[in-house]
């Protein structure tokens, strides 16, 4: 049976966004499930539909918001063998591997990190990310590896959560970028938003958006007469947007190694290393790397701090990129 909550726009309220609004009103629903639901026409003002997220409302605007009934989902527990970092009752640090999707979406509904936490927890996760979600603090991209923090019961989520929305959890990533960083230290700024040319892709904006702050570090600079210019750089993120790390370097003019998504096309080089450019060509993943996570334990509230080494496929180029810059 579906649900249906009236609201009344107060005096303070007047003028915020039509999601936010809902949003400070209806805790018990992500904002990204309310931005879908005025999408799918679901939100009413004064008893017209309204298919905008960012409208502004007014004073004694009548709100009327149903939500339908969750679908009935079955996530299929998935017998894989995770990388597990830590466990305790409340949380557990896994280490992904490329390739992994976190959680189940169109075209991949089975064999996701989800599905894997299923079978391995027996059901014993956070509910607040909804059916689909079981335990998902936060995600990354398909084909990036490294750490993620998943919730075992819904306090331990939330407290999470609010450390995420803080910008206070404490996130590195390694990547090899092409060419070299200028300057080789320092904060990239911008807006990101959905591409209008392409709507897999996200973009750095200076006027729409979400806001992200990158801050980045060169480790080490590979160039000689044998290879083109590469770099291995550290980001630490303040914010956590879509592709944030993948839009910032190619904004700067550095694109990650193997992102085929915000790699220029057919890129050609007069000097490389034959094994180099195999190694490269067959990397088949951007090279990046969520290599340390630190955060607040929810429940003891002491400092935590984990970190994996790069996976083998990455150290192997970075070793070769050494020996060729010697």
């Amino acid at each position: 049976m579906k649900k249906i909550i009236k609201l009344v726009v107060s005096e303070q309220c007047s003028g915020e966004r039509l999601d936010t609004f809902i949003s400070s009103k209806i805790t018990d629903i992500s904002r990204t499930r309310i931005k879908n639901l005025i999408l799918n026409g679901t939100v009413k003002i004064n008893n017209q539909i309204c298919y905008e997220p960012s409208k502004k409302i007014n004073l004694k605007n009548n709100l009327i918001i149903e939500i339908p009934p969750p679908k009935e989902t079955n996530i299929k527990p998935y017998n894989y063998n995770l990388d597990i970092i830590f466990e305790d009752n409340n949380i557990i640090i896994v280490n992904k591997p490329a390739g992994l999707v976190v959680h189940p979406g169109a075209g991949n509904t089975e064999n996701t990190l989800v599905n894997a936490l299923v079978y391995y927890c027996k059901g014993r996760l956070s509910t607040v990310g909804g059916k689909l979600r079981p335990g998902i603090v936060h995600r990354l991209d398909k084909d990036t590896s490294g750490l993620l923090v998943v919730a075992k019961n819904d306090i331990a989520h939330i407290n999470l959560s609010k450390q995420f929305n803080d910008h206070t959890i404490n996130r590195k990533y390694e990547a090899l970028v092409w060419g070299t960083l200028r300057p080789q230290k320092g904060i990239i700024k911008s807006y990101i938003t959905r591409s209008n040319r392409n709507r897999q892709l996200m973009e750095a904006s200076c006027i729409k958006g979400k806001f992200a702050v990158t801050n980045y570090k060169t480790l080490e600079v590979f160039q000689n007469n044998k290879i083109p210019t590469l770099s291995l750089i550290e980001c630490k993120l303040d914010t956590g947007r879509t592709h944030q790390i993948r839009v910032h370097t190619s904004y700067k003019g550095n694109p990650i190694v193997g992102d085929k998504l915000y790699q220029k096309k057919n890129k050609k080089f007069k000097r490389i290393d034959i094994e180099l450019n195999s190694m490269i060509k067959n990397i088949n993943r951007q090279f990046l790397h969520a290599k340390s996570l630190g955060f607040i334990h929810p429940l003891n509230n002491e400092k935590v701090r984990f970190e994996v080494p790069l996976p083998k496929d990455l150290s192997k180029l970075v070793k070769k990129l050494r020996n060729l810059s010697k």
